[in-house]
């Protein structure tokens, strides 16, 4: 199975417009990529109106057309699919990136996967909300081999301000799972102290304010009332919640106990809501 020179200047497929792939795909195509896009609902493509794409009726119209298809999707499952198809039509040599944070396991279980047709796999999820995607900011995990991260890396850089290629498959879902864990075993902590500060009927909010100027300052204190907030924060508690199983479900399959730091971020991501409307009080 013969494969053809990478291009220095790859065409990169997306599939995934939702709050982060649209501006990462955005980034993608202002970065002077050529960008082909492909989504099950058509209208989705029309958040790309404003840059240079290349649109596809079909999966595999653009999976014959890209050296590299980045996917930002929601779950493990749908990533699967969603290669089983692109894999009739991509060449030998090409590369599938998964943007989308998932379990080491499924990253090892898709690279093999896309072997059998010659194309290399990177796990690259990202970390920075849509705010770091808009800005240009993201931090990017990366697992895989080391010459598809290199080759994937100016791609990355469009969108991101760090790229940290962390091994081999599995390793960014893994980074990224331990991302998450921390940062909602530190919402918990701010929680706790919240609820400290409010027996002593302090000014929770103004004090909030001035821990995220101090030393005790965080990602976690600086999200409150900013990306996260009253009108969203549901919804994210309910993404946290379903993040930490898959951290714990990774774990296990790993053979390794974590229900002390589990259990911590659980209480992060379900006291969420209210903290946020504690402090918005």
């Amino acid at each position: 199975m013969t494969r053809a020179r990478f291009p220095e200047r790859p065409v990169v497929g997306f599939i995934g417009l939702g709050d982060q792939g649209l501006p990462m795909a955005t980034a993608i195509s202002e970065a002077g990529f050529p960008l082909h896009a492909w989504a099950r609902r058509p209208t989705s493509l029309d958040g790309l109106a404003e840059v240079p794409h290349q649109r596809h009726d079909t999966l595999g119209e653009l999976a014959a057309a890209c050296d590299i298809v980045c996917l930002c999707v929601g779950t493990d499952d749908d990533v699967l699919q969603l290669a089983d198809q692109l894999l009739e039509d991509l060449r030998p040599g090409a590369i599938v990136v998964n943007h989308g944070t998932g379990l080491p396991g499924n990253a090892v279980r898709l690279t093999e996967l896309c072997a059998k047709g010659g194309v290399e796999v990177l796990d690259a999820p990202v970390s920075g909300g849509r705010p770091a995607a808009r800005e240009r900011r993201l931090t990017v995990m990366v697992g895989g081999p080391q010459t598809a991260a290199e080759r994937c890396t100016p791609v990355f850089r469009s969108f991101s301000r760090h790229v940290m290629h962390l091994g081999d498959a599995g390793a960014g879902q893994t980074a990224k799972l331990f991302n998450n864990a921390l940062l909602m075993m530190n919402q918990a902590a701010i929680a706790e102290i919240v609820e400290l500060a409010t027996r002593l009927e302090l000014d929770v909010a103004r004090l909030v304010e001035v821990l995220k100027l101090g030393s005790a300052a965080s990602a976690a204190l600086s999200l409150l009332n900013t990306m996260v907030r009253p009108d969203n924060v549901d919804h994210l508690s309910a993404v946290e919640a379903l993040d930490m199983q898959l951290f714990d479900q990774a774990m296990r399959r790993a053979g390794i106990d974590s229900t002390p730091v589990t259990e911590r971020g659980l209480a992060g991501a379900h006291g969420l809501t209210q903290l946020v409307h504690r402090l918005s009080a």
